[in-house]
């Protein structure tokens, strides 16, 4: 990702060779249908990219010590980063997270703490350790810090590059925090600012899990903040973001765009899943599988036409969620 370092933070990059992920062409879901897998990158997610931009600021700044709640592929991001930088990352997670995430962090060298409660839950217990701690700590919170976000943006600069600098009509991107959405809007702001696109936008869906929908739920009821979801739950850990800071801009860019928000159930998630791996190659994550779900949902409502061309994003790979495969 850091061949577009002109629009990254002006720093020394911290790489493990994230980015420029494979853009696979996908006849057997649809004519026109694309897979973007970030499964590929470092640590196994797309996480992989707002860690690289982050960590790598953190070492620009003289930061020695790095935390963040994490539903699991940020933590492990944040971990394997914060590794090669030299610098020590505490990860704060619900006790539940698959366990690879959790043997990952560990194995990185993290201090990695399992908190009683969802993501939202660790990101309190991540303040009150930044607090109480006499020493300077780093919040890598989602959206605390720019850094993350100018990282994930690079999506948007790749699928530009990748599809010959036009970009597709739609977008169908899975969203806990929503970074993802966040920072490719952001990227193609600064495309167009640069004259490299115009001013045409890809209609930006987002698709959540019904059993945490909390983007969704505000859209609905056409609302510019989204309240915290109770009982949050869904296999896809990922998914699992009850609150997300960026609500207002997620909601703002998908009403700008001509995008919509809808959910999918688990059952529906796992199938697709199956279904999207197995027609691809791809060994999607169930955050993946739950873009296949939404969109097979938007072309029975014909928000998706026949002559559209399709991206889906596999934040992750399946390998890091073998729990999910055999419940």
């Amino acid at each position: 990702m850091w061949r577009y370092r002109e629009v990254l933070p002006p720093c020394k990059a911290i790489s493990l060779g994230e980015g420029f992920t494979p853009l696979h062409h996908a006849p057997r879901l649809g004519d026109r249908w694309y897979v973007k897998d970030e499964g590929v990158n470092p640590t196994a997610s797309f996480k992989a990219r707002g860690m690289s931009a982050a960590v790598s600021m953190a070492k620009h700044l003289g930061i020695e010590r790095l935390a963040a709640p994490s539903a699991g592929n940020a933590a492990g991001a944040m971990s394997a980063y914060a590794a090669k930088a030299g610098l020590k990352a505490h990860v704060f997670m619900p006790n539940d997270t698959p366990k690879a995430f959790i043997v990952e962090c560990e194995v990185l060298g993290a201090d990695v703490r399992l908190i009683d409660g969802l993501i939202h839950i660790c990101g309190a217990e991540v303040r009150k350790f930044i607090e109480s701690s006499s020493e300077l700590i780093f919040d890598l919170s989602t959206l605390k810090e720019p850094y993350r976000a100018e990282g994930k943006k690079t999506m948007g600069y790749e699928l530009a590059e990748q599809m010959d600098w036009r970009l597709p009509d739609v977008i169908v991107y899975p969203t806990g925090g929503g970074t993802g959405l966040v920072g490719m809007w952001k990227a193609f702001d600064e495309m167009e600012r640069m004259g490299w696109i115009g001013p045409e936008r890809p209609r930006m869906v987002s698709v959540q899990a019904e059993g945490c929908a909390p983007i969704v739920t505000a859209y609905q009821k056409g609302e510019r903040f989204a309240e915290e979801f109770p009982n949050a739950h869904t296999r896809a850990s990922g998914l699992r973001v009850p609150k997300a800071i960026a609500d207002f801009i997620m909601i703002d860019l998908i009403h700008a765009s001509g995008g919509t928000a809808l959910t999918v159930t688990d059952e529906e998630m796992m199938i697709a899943t199956r279904e999207l791996s197995s027609k691809t190659g791809v060994f999607a994550a169930p955050e993946g599988g739950a873009t296949l779900a939404g969109a097979q949902k938007l072309v029975e409502a014909e928000f998706i036409r026949p002559d559209d061309t399709v991206v889906l994003f596999n934040t992750g790979s399946g390998l890091k969620y073998l729990e999910a495969f055999i419940q």
